[in-house]
């Protein structure tokens, strides 16, 4: 079974992130190169206003809000890639290792549930990983394109993941259980996070003008909807066909 899992989520978390990484080519990257031009020519400004965001942003926290930079010293930079090549190089990195990681937690859900599979089904479980990981937190801390004004990293990471686990467990809770009290439970639990509220930034604006970052928001939600339909179809197929072989 072991073997299974992980073989199942190596190809389909490589393939998945090889397919993204094309998709956003057309998507969020354009967008993030635009912006970065906004984010450049505000220089002081955006200093004056606050912290900068930078990175691609598609599925998980680290990349869909930012990293949180210490502002100690202006004159300081993170290493990044430089653009071109080596930037699309390490994004598609990026993407590959966080496809494996993604489609580990898809198949060994596979194990948990024993339900007979198939690519048709994963792109359900695939929709649920989308619903979990990227569109509910997304209604509190919506993907940030660089060059927009965020709340304290910290405070941002723990609604994150309080809100990806009362999502998970929710869904839980209303599909695999039976009863009226569990249905009531799982609302609860899908509400909670949105009514304790995500930190928001001190301030907001930046150097980005906004229809700008709104397209980001949405490029950014629909290109992580089609990865998690990949991720999904890939892991249910691989999971479906590696059963005949073992």
């Amino acid at each position: 079974m072991f073997r299974r899992i992980f073989f199942t989520a190596i190809v389909a978390g490589l393939l998945g992130g090889l397919a993204i990484s094309v998709v956003q080519e057309f998507t969020t990257t354009p967008i993030i190169l635009h912006a970065e031009e906004f984010e450049n020519k505000g220089g002081e400004a955006g200093h004056k206003h606050g912290r900068l965001d930078r990175g691609l942003a598609l599925i998980s926290p680290a990349h869909a809000h930012g990293h949180e930079t210490a502002a100690t010293n202006t004159s300081e930079q993170s290493w990044g890639p430089s653009g071109g090549l080596e930037r699309s190089l390490f994004t598609t990195l990026a993407n590959v290792l966080t496809g494996i990681g993604f489609a580990l937690i898809l198949t060994a859900s596979f194990a948990i549930a024993g339900h007979p599979m198939s690519g048709r089904t994963g792109v359900l479980w695939g929709l649920a990983g989308f619903g979990i990981i990227s569109l509910a937190p997304a209604l509190g801390l919506p993907p940030e394109v660089p060059g927009s004004m965020s709340a304290e990293l910290a405070g941002r990471q723990t609604w994150w993941f309080l809100c990806v686990a009362a999502t998970g467990a929710g869904l839980w809770a209303m599909v695999f259980r039976k009863g009226a009290l569990w249905i009531i439970g799982g609302i609860v639990l899908l509400a909670l996070p949105h009514l304790i509220g995500a930190p928001l930034p001190q301030r907001i604006g930046g150097a980005v003008p906004p229809e700008l970052a709104g397209h980001f928001a949405a490029a950014s939600l629909v290109t992580a909807a089609i990865f998690w339909c990949i991720l999904g179809w890939l892991s249910g197929t691989f999971w479906q066909r590696f059963a005949t072989k073992s």
